[in-house]
Parts: structure tokens; sequence; C-alpha cells
């Protein structure tokens, strides 16, 4: 009976550990609410640490083709990145008319999309270390300058 005590302590242990590695970096979180009849409302949380792993699956030739015309763009995102971490709490854009209102801004490490209009609201929030990451990596793998 001690021998399956122990065994079922180091699962949940093993359990406890890989899911604190997962959500180390935070959540990637999606939310968006159609406001009209028979409207639809997504809601997902992804762990941040999925899109970098994400990556590491991708062929090398597919990943290349699918980023052939971002290339010059990398030492732009991972630059914003780096400034976007040594600034964790700003504004980045605020707009506002009658009907409609955009919010970018860094809070608490991650970076935040709100957009609010009469017909949908759109809340993105991606922590900044994430961000980094898929930069370096697109850099790394993409195409050669």
């Amino acid at each position: 009976m001690m021998i399956l005590a122990k065994i079922a302590l180091t699962g949940v242990g093993t359990l406890a550990l890989a899911t604190a590695y997962t959500f180390s970096e935070g959540t990637i979180r999606v939310d968006v609410d159609e406001l009209h009849a028979g409207g639809s409302h997504v809601h997902f949380w992804v762990p941040a640490k999925v899109a970098p792993m994400a990556l590491h699956f991708v062929p090398d030739d597919k990943l290349r083709e699918a980023t052939e015309h971002a290339k010059e763009w990398y030492p732009v995102l991972k630059a914003a990145a780096k400034s976007l971490k040594e600034h964790p709490d700003v504004n980045l854009v605020e707009v506002q008319d009658r009907e409609e209102h955009v919010h970018i801004q860094t809070e608490h490490g991650k970076l935040r999309v709100d957009v609010v209009d009469p017909r949908e609201n759109v809340h993105v929030a991606v922590p900044i270390a994430t961000i980094e990451d898929v930069a370096d990596q697109l850099a790394e793998r993409g195409p050669r300058q």
C-alpha cells in the first residue's frame, strides 16, 4: 500500500511541476464578443509557453516560406519587445471617437490590445517575454538576409 502512495505522490508532484513550468510565463488570452443577435463569443486562454514551443514543430522550409516577406521586420520586432520589457506599464496608443475605443498598452509584463465598438469587443493579452521568444526564433529560423 505504501508503494502505491509513493507512486501517486510522484505522479502528482510531476504533474504539479509540469503545470508550473507550462504556466511560468503566464497565458495568452483572447476574448472576442460580437454584440449582435446570434453573435459569437470566443474566449480562450493558452499557456504562453505553447507559442514558442509550437514553432519547434514547424519544418524550417515551411517557416522560411511563410515568413519571407517579414525578414526585414525581425530587428524591429526584437527591439520593440526589448523596449516593452524595459517599460512594463505604459500606454502605447489610445484612440477614441464617438463609437470606438482602441487601447494598446503594456501592463504587468503583457502587451494588451483592447478594442471596443458597438459591433464587437476584442481583448488580447500576450506576455512580452513570449513576443520576444517568438521574434528570436523567427529571426533565427526564418529566411536568411
